[in-house]
Protein backbone atom coordinates (compact mmCIF):
# COMPACT_ATOMS: atom_id res chain seq x y z
CA UNK A 1 0.00 0.00 0.00
CA UNK A 2 1.03 3.83 -1.16
CA UNK A 3 2.50 5.49 1.82
CA UNK A 4 2.04 8.96 0.11
CA UNK A 5 -1.30 11.37 0.25
CA UNK A 6 -1.80 13.95 -2.51
CA UNK A 7 -3.37 16.86 -1.36
CA UNK A 8 -4.69 19.33 -4.47
CA UNK A 9 -4.77 23.33 -3.50
CA UNK A 10 -7.99 24.37 -4.88
CA UNK A 11 -9.12 26.86 -2.85
CA UNK A 12 -7.77 30.30 -4.36
CA UNK A 13 -10.19 32.93 -5.90
CA UNK A 14 -8.33 33.10 -9.45
CA UNK A 15 -8.07 37.16 -8.62
CA UNK A 16 -5.38 37.39 -11.36
CA UNK A 17 -6.64 34.95 -14.28
CA UNK A 18 -9.03 37.58 -16.33
CA UNK A 19 -12.40 35.76 -16.54
CA UNK A 20 -15.75 35.22 -14.84
CA UNK A 21 -14.96 31.20 -14.60
CA UNK A 22 -12.40 30.29 -12.08
CA UNK A 23 -9.50 28.43 -13.45
CA UNK A 24 -10.21 25.86 -10.94
CA UNK A 25 -13.78 25.56 -12.92
CA UNK A 26 -12.80 25.48 -16.19
CA UNK A 27 -14.59 22.69 -18.56
CA UNK A 28 -12.07 20.27 -20.08
CA UNK A 29 -14.73 17.83 -22.24
CA UNK A 30 -17.39 17.64 -19.41
CA UNK A 31 -15.14 17.88 -16.67
CA UNK A 32 -13.98 20.59 -13.97
CA UNK A 33 -10.35 21.36 -14.33
CA UNK A 34 -9.85 20.37 -10.75
CA UNK A 35 -11.57 16.54 -10.75
CA UNK A 36 -9.57 16.34 -14.43
CA UNK A 37 -6.39 16.74 -12.73
CA UNK A 38 -7.08 14.79 -9.63
CA UNK A 39 -8.32 11.78 -12.13
CA UNK A 40 -4.50 12.13 -14.09
CA UNK A 41 -3.26 11.77 -10.50
CA UNK A 42 -5.75 9.13 -9.39
CA UNK A 43 -4.44 7.30 -12.48
CA UNK A 44 -1.23 6.49 -11.64
CA UNK A 45 -2.25 4.34 -8.94
CA UNK A 46 0.58 6.06 -6.17
CA UNK A 47 -1.11 7.55 -3.43
CA UNK A 48 -3.49 6.21 -0.69
CA UNK A 49 -5.68 9.05 -0.47
CA UNK A 50 -6.06 12.34 -2.40
CA UNK A 51 -7.19 15.42 -0.22
CA UNK A 52 -8.78 18.48 -2.76
CA UNK A 53 -8.90 22.00 -0.61
CA UNK A 54 -11.95 23.87 -1.62
CA UNK A 55 -13.45 27.45 -1.04
CA UNK A 56 -15.73 26.71 1.72
CA UNK A 57 -18.41 28.35 -0.46
CA UNK A 58 -17.85 25.07 -2.91
CA UNK A 59 -17.49 22.46 -1.00
CA UNK A 60 -20.45 20.89 -1.28
CA UNK A 61 -20.84 20.92 -4.53
CA UNK A 62 -16.96 19.54 -5.10
CA UNK A 63 -18.20 16.35 -2.98
CA UNK A 64 -20.96 15.62 -5.03
CA UNK A 65 -19.25 15.53 -8.29
CA UNK A 66 -16.16 13.24 -6.68
CA UNK A 67 -15.52 10.35 -4.15
CA UNK A 68 -12.54 12.13 -3.15
CA UNK A 69 -11.52 13.78 0.54
CA UNK A 70 -12.91 17.80 -0.02
CA UNK A 71 -12.12 19.93 3.02
CA UNK A 72 -12.53 23.75 3.06
CA UNK A 73 -9.28 26.17 2.63
CA UNK A 74 -8.17 28.96 4.10
CA UNK A 75 -7.56 32.36 3.02
CA UNK A 76 -3.91 31.49 2.01
CA UNK A 77 -2.30 28.58 0.08
CA UNK A 78 -0.31 28.01 3.24
CA UNK A 79 -3.74 27.94 5.82
CA UNK A 80 -5.44 25.52 3.57
CA UNK A 81 -1.99 23.15 3.51
CA UNK A 82 -2.25 23.09 7.18
CA UNK A 83 -6.16 22.19 7.02
CA UNK A 84 -5.54 18.90 4.67
CA UNK A 85 -2.66 18.16 6.87
CA UNK A 86 -4.75 17.61 9.67
CA UNK A 87 -6.23 14.98 7.33
CA UNK A 88 -3.08 12.96 6.29
CA UNK A 89 -2.37 10.13 8.01
CA UNK A 90 0.46 8.98 5.84
CA UNK A 91 4.67 9.34 6.51
CA UNK A 92 4.70 11.25 3.23
CA UNK A 93 2.55 14.33 1.08
CA UNK A 94 2.84 15.30 -2.14
CA UNK A 95 1.25 18.14 -2.29
CA UNK A 96 0.30 20.39 -5.71
CA UNK A 97 -1.49 23.42 -7.18
CA UNK A 98 -4.82 23.01 -9.18
CA UNK A 99 -2.77 25.07 -11.48
CA UNK A 100 -0.12 23.04 -12.06
CA UNK A 101 -2.71 20.72 -14.54
CA UNK A 102 -0.07 18.77 -16.89
CA UNK A 103 2.00 17.19 -14.62
CA UNK A 104 2.64 13.43 -15.69
CA UNK A 105 3.40 10.44 -14.12
CA UNK A 106 7.19 10.17 -14.81
CA UNK A 107 7.71 13.60 -12.90
CA UNK A 108 5.78 12.04 -9.90
CA UNK A 109 7.91 8.81 -9.91
CA UNK A 110 11.37 11.16 -9.72
CA UNK A 111 9.87 12.67 -6.78
CA UNK A 112 9.53 9.41 -5.19
CA UNK A 113 12.43 7.60 -5.94
CA UNK A 114 14.29 10.27 -3.93
CA UNK A 115 11.80 10.66 -1.04
CA UNK A 116 14.14 9.09 1.82
CA UNK A 117 16.97 11.12 0.80
CA UNK A 118 15.52 14.98 2.17
CA UNK A 119 13.03 16.31 4.04
CA UNK A 120 11.41 18.04 0.84
CA UNK A 121 11.69 16.44 -2.73
CA UNK A 122 11.26 19.65 -4.94
CA UNK A 123 11.00 20.03 -8.85
CA UNK A 124 12.70 22.48 -11.05
CA UNK A 125 13.98 24.54 -14.10
CA UNK A 126 16.91 26.00 -14.90
CA UNK A 127 16.45 29.14 -16.40
CA UNK A 128 17.84 29.74 -20.31
CA UNK A 129 17.64 33.62 -20.08
CA UNK A 130 20.09 36.34 -18.83
CA UNK A 131 19.15 36.90 -15.50
CA UNK A 132 19.49 40.08 -13.89
CA UNK A 133 18.61 41.08 -10.09
CA UNK A 134 18.80 44.65 -8.73
CA UNK A 135 20.29 45.66 -12.05
CA UNK A 136 22.96 43.66 -11.69
CA UNK A 137 23.35 40.43 -13.97
CA UNK A 138 23.65 37.26 -12.35
CA UNK A 139 25.12 33.71 -12.72
CA UNK A 140 21.83 32.08 -14.47
CA UNK A 141 23.42 28.37 -13.59
CA UNK A 142 22.80 29.70 -9.75
CA UNK A 143 19.28 30.26 -10.28
CA UNK A 144 15.96 27.86 -10.76
CA UNK A 145 12.22 27.53 -11.04
CA UNK A 146 10.46 25.97 -7.93
CA UNK A 147 7.53 24.00 -8.97
CA UNK A 148 5.11 21.83 -7.83
CA UNK A 149 4.61 18.90 -7.00
CA UNK A 150 6.81 19.00 -4.33
CA UNK A 151 6.92 15.27 -2.09
CA UNK A 152 7.56 16.34 1.88
CA UNK A 153 8.28 14.30 5.22
CA UNK A 154 4.17 14.82 6.40
CA UNK A 155 6.17 15.33 10.09
CA UNK A 156 8.58 17.73 9.15
CA UNK A 157 6.29 20.17 6.72
CA UNK A 158 3.91 20.30 9.71
CA UNK A 159 6.51 21.41 11.80
CA UNK A 160 7.51 23.89 9.52
CA UNK A 161 4.17 25.54 8.90
CA UNK A 162 3.87 25.76 12.83
CA UNK A 163 5.48 29.28 12.04
CA UNK A 164 3.48 32.66 11.68
CA UNK A 165 5.53 33.30 8.84
CA UNK A 166 4.20 32.93 5.21
CA UNK A 167 5.65 30.39 2.42
CA UNK A 168 5.06 30.19 -1.66
CA UNK A 169 6.06 26.83 -1.27
CA UNK A 170 6.70 23.68 0.75
CA UNK A 171 10.17 23.41 0.10
CA UNK A 172 11.01 27.18 0.91
CA UNK A 173 9.05 26.78 4.51
CA UNK A 174 10.87 23.51 5.12
CA UNK A 175 14.39 25.18 5.00
CA UNK A 176 13.61 28.15 6.29
CA UNK A 177 13.11 25.89 9.56
CA UNK A 178 16.22 23.92 9.33
CA UNK A 179 15.08 21.01 7.00
CA UNK A 180 16.76 19.98 4.06
CA UNK A 181 15.70 19.78 0.19
CA UNK A 182 17.21 18.01 -2.86
CA UNK A 183 16.01 19.31 -6.67
CA UNK A 184 15.17 17.18 -9.34
CA UNK A 185 14.76 18.15 -12.74
CA UNK A 186 11.53 19.28 -13.38
CA UNK A 187 8.98 19.00 -16.59
CA UNK A 188 8.35 21.98 -18.90
CA UNK A 189 4.64 20.48 -18.95
CA UNK A 190 4.01 21.61 -15.14
CA UNK A 191 3.44 25.47 -16.29
CA UNK A 192 1.26 26.65 -13.81
CA UNK A 193 -2.15 28.53 -14.97
CA UNK A 194 -2.10 32.30 -13.53
CA UNK A 195 -3.57 34.18 -16.48
CA UNK A 196 -5.34 33.84 -19.54
CA UNK A 197 -2.42 33.60 -21.52
CA UNK A 198 -0.87 30.15 -19.48
CA UNK A 199 -3.80 28.05 -21.19
CA UNK A 200 -1.83 28.31 -24.47
CA UNK A 201 1.52 26.95 -22.82
CA UNK A 202 -0.74 23.19 -21.96
CA UNK A 203 -1.65 21.13 -24.60
CA UNK A 204 -2.71 18.36 -22.34
CA UNK A 205 -6.26 20.15 -21.80
CA UNK A 206 -9.03 19.23 -23.95
CA UNK A 207 -11.68 22.07 -25.04
CA UNK A 208 -15.14 22.28 -23.40
CA UNK A 209 -17.51 19.54 -24.55
CA UNK A 210 -20.06 21.15 -26.87
CA UNK A 211 -22.77 19.70 -25.22
CA UNK A 212 -26.04 21.83 -24.15
CA UNK A 213 -27.20 21.13 -20.64
CA UNK A 214 -31.23 20.71 -19.86
CA UNK A 215 -32.03 21.53 -16.88
CA UNK A 216 -36.43 21.59 -14.97
CA UNK A 217 -37.71 23.06 -12.12
CA UNK A 218 -41.20 23.27 -9.95
CA UNK A 219 -42.40 25.42 -7.22
CA UNK A 220 -45.58 26.25 -5.84
CA UNK A 221 -46.27 28.62 -2.94
CA UNK A 222 -49.53 29.51 -1.47
CA UNK A 223 -51.25 32.98 -1.24
CA UNK A 224 -50.63 35.35 1.96
CA UNK A 225 -52.92 38.25 2.44
CA UNK A 226 -50.61 40.19 4.08
CA UNK A 227 -47.30 40.38 1.31
CA UNK A 228 -47.30 42.15 -1.81
CA UNK A 229 -46.51 39.74 -5.10
CA UNK A 230 -43.60 39.84 -6.83
CA UNK A 231 -43.72 37.48 -9.97
CA UNK A 232 -41.05 36.96 -12.29
CA UNK A 233 -39.32 39.93 -10.98
CA UNK A 234 -42.50 42.14 -11.89
CA UNK A 235 -44.77 43.66 -8.75
CA UNK A 236 -47.97 42.17 -10.04
CA UNK A 237 -50.75 44.78 -9.04
CA UNK A 238 -52.96 42.70 -6.63
CA UNK A 239 -53.44 43.05 -2.77
CA UNK A 240 -52.12 39.69 -1.73
CA UNK A 241 -48.76 37.93 -2.54
CA UNK A 242 -47.00 34.30 -1.52
CA UNK A 243 -46.50 33.10 1.63
CA UNK A 244 -42.32 32.57 1.57
CA UNK A 245 -39.19 32.97 3.84
CA UNK A 246 -38.35 34.83 0.96
CA UNK A 247 -40.53 37.07 -1.18
CA UNK A 248 -42.25 34.34 -2.71
CA UNK A 249 -41.39 35.09 -6.09
CA UNK A 250 -42.34 31.06 -7.25
CA UNK A 251 -41.48 31.65 -11.08
CA UNK A 252 -37.38 32.73 -10.17
CA UNK A 253 -37.44 29.90 -8.05
CA UNK A 254 -38.61 27.67 -10.08
CA UNK A 255 -36.20 29.05 -12.75
CA UNK A 256 -33.11 28.92 -10.53
CA UNK A 257 -34.56 25.26 -10.04
CA UNK A 258 -34.38 24.69 -13.24
CA UNK A 259 -30.48 26.49 -14.05
CA UNK A 260 -28.78 24.49 -10.79
CA UNK A 261 -30.53 21.19 -12.38
CA UNK A 262 -28.79 21.79 -15.80
CA UNK A 263 -25.78 22.59 -14.36
CA UNK A 264 -25.75 19.37 -11.75
CA UNK A 265 -25.31 22.06 -8.51
CA UNK A 266 -28.64 20.68 -6.50
CA UNK A 267 -31.11 22.53 -5.87
CA UNK A 268 -32.69 26.36 -4.50
CA UNK A 269 -32.40 24.79 -1.16
CA UNK A 270 -29.27 24.02 -0.97
CA UNK A 271 -27.98 27.29 -1.96
CA UNK A 272 -30.09 29.78 -0.32
CA UNK A 273 -31.41 27.84 2.88
CA UNK A 274 -35.41 28.64 4.20
CA UNK A 275 -33.55 28.13 7.49
CA UNK A 276 -30.71 31.44 7.36
CA UNK A 277 -31.94 34.48 8.09
CA UNK A 278 -29.58 35.97 5.82
CA UNK A 279 -32.50 35.41 3.23
CA UNK A 280 -35.77 36.22 4.91
CA UNK A 281 -37.67 38.45 2.54
CA UNK A 282 -34.65 39.25 -0.07
CA UNK A 283 -35.69 39.89 -3.23
CA UNK A 284 -35.65 36.69 -5.14
CA UNK A 285 -34.06 38.85 -8.33
CA UNK A 286 -30.60 38.80 -5.95
CA UNK A 287 -31.06 35.14 -5.76
CA UNK A 288 -31.10 34.81 -9.27
CA UNK A 289 -28.00 36.89 -9.88
CA UNK A 290 -26.18 35.20 -7.58
CA UNK A 291 -27.06 31.68 -8.89
CA UNK A 292 -25.90 33.39 -12.57
CA UNK A 293 -22.65 34.38 -11.23
CA UNK A 294 -22.18 31.20 -9.74
CA UNK A 295 -22.58 29.71 -12.92
CA UNK A 296 -20.57 31.64 -14.62
CA UNK A 297 -17.57 31.04 -11.95
CA UNK A 298 -18.37 27.52 -12.37
CA UNK A 299 -17.77 27.45 -16.03
CA UNK A 300 -21.09 27.78 -17.29
CA UNK A 301 -23.12 29.86 -19.67
CA UNK A 302 -27.49 30.00 -20.00
CA UNK A 303 -28.46 29.44 -23.64
CA UNK A 304 -32.21 29.98 -23.00
CA UNK A 305 -34.71 29.37 -20.62
CA UNK A 306 -38.82 29.18 -20.82
CA UNK A 307 -41.27 29.36 -17.35
CA UNK A 308 -45.00 28.01 -17.29
CA UNK A 309 -46.81 30.17 -14.78
CA UNK A 310 -50.31 28.25 -13.55
CA UNK A 311 -52.59 30.62 -12.00
CA UNK A 312 -56.17 31.38 -11.85
CA UNK A 313 -55.22 34.43 -10.67
CA UNK A 314 -54.05 37.29 -10.59
CA UNK A 315 -54.26 37.72 -14.80
CA UNK A 316 -50.86 37.57 -16.03
CA UNK A 317 -51.20 38.50 -19.50
CA UNK A 318 -50.31 42.47 -19.25
CA UNK A 319 -47.13 41.62 -17.41
CA UNK A 320 -45.25 39.11 -19.18
CA UNK A 321 -43.31 40.76 -21.58
CA UNK A 322 -42.08 42.65 -18.53
CA UNK A 323 -40.99 39.46 -16.89
CA UNK A 324 -39.29 38.64 -20.34
CA UNK A 325 -37.37 41.57 -20.03
CA UNK A 326 -36.30 41.59 -16.48
CA UNK A 327 -35.47 37.74 -16.78
CA UNK A 328 -33.49 38.20 -19.46
CA UNK A 329 -31.36 40.86 -18.34
CA UNK A 330 -30.44 39.31 -15.05
CA UNK A 331 -29.48 35.64 -17.29
CA UNK A 332 -27.75 37.77 -19.56
CA UNK A 333 -29.42 36.54 -22.66
CA UNK A 334 -31.11 38.32 -25.38
CA UNK A 335 -35.02 38.45 -24.78
CA UNK A 336 -35.74 36.49 -27.19
CA UNK A 337 -34.41 33.53 -25.18
CA UNK A 338 -36.37 33.82 -22.22
CA UNK A 339 -39.78 32.76 -22.70
CA UNK A 340 -42.62 33.17 -20.23
CA UNK A 341 -46.09 31.27 -20.37
CA UNK A 342 -49.05 31.74 -18.16
CA UNK A 343 -52.03 29.51 -18.13
CA UNK A 344 -54.69 28.37 -15.51
CA UNK A 345 -55.53 24.88 -13.96
CA UNK A 346 -59.30 24.98 -15.19
CA UNK A 347 -60.55 25.72 -11.75
CA UNK A 348 -58.61 22.21 -10.66
CA UNK A 349 -57.46 21.97 -7.30
CA UNK A 350 -55.82 24.38 -5.62
CA UNK A 351 -54.80 26.50 -8.52
CA UNK A 352 -57.78 26.56 -9.39
CA UNK A 353 -59.29 27.40 -6.21
CA UNK A 354 -57.32 30.10 -6.61
CA UNK A 355 -55.15 29.59 -3.36
CA UNK A 356 -51.95 29.87 -5.13
CA UNK A 357 -49.68 29.74 -8.28
CA UNK A 358 -47.40 27.15 -9.39
CA UNK A 359 -44.27 27.39 -11.93
CA UNK A 360 -42.80 24.66 -14.38
CA UNK A 361 -39.20 26.06 -15.89
CA UNK A 362 -36.76 24.81 -18.06
CA UNK A 363 -33.08 26.33 -18.70
CA UNK A 364 -30.06 25.91 -21.08
CA UNK A 365 -26.65 25.26 -20.18
CA UNK A 366 -23.40 25.43 -22.46
CA UNK A 367 -19.98 25.23 -20.97
CA UNK A 368 -17.94 28.37 -21.42
CA UNK A 369 -15.18 27.74 -24.34
CA UNK A 370 -12.19 29.05 -22.92
CA UNK A 371 -10.39 27.99 -25.66
CA UNK A 372 -11.63 31.57 -27.53
CA UNK A 373 -9.89 33.91 -25.48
Amino acid sequence: MSDITLILLAAGNSSRFGLPVKKQWLRIGHTPLWQHVANSFDKTALFRNIIITSHQDEVPFMKSFCNYDVVEGGETRQQSLKQALASVTTPYVLVSDIARACVDKTLIERLIAEKENADVIVPTLHLTDTVVYNNQTINRDNVLRIQTPQLSSTATLRKALLSEDEYTDESSAIAANGGNRLFVEGSDDAHKITHITDLNKLPCLAKPASSTLVGNGFDVHAFDADREMMLGGVKIDVNYGFKAHSDGDVAIHALIDALLGAAGLGDIGMLFPDNDDSYKDIDSKELLKRCVKLLHQFGLVVLNADITIAAEAPRLSTYKDAMRQVLAEILQIPKSRMNVKATTTEKLGFIGRKEGVGVMASATLNYYDWTQN
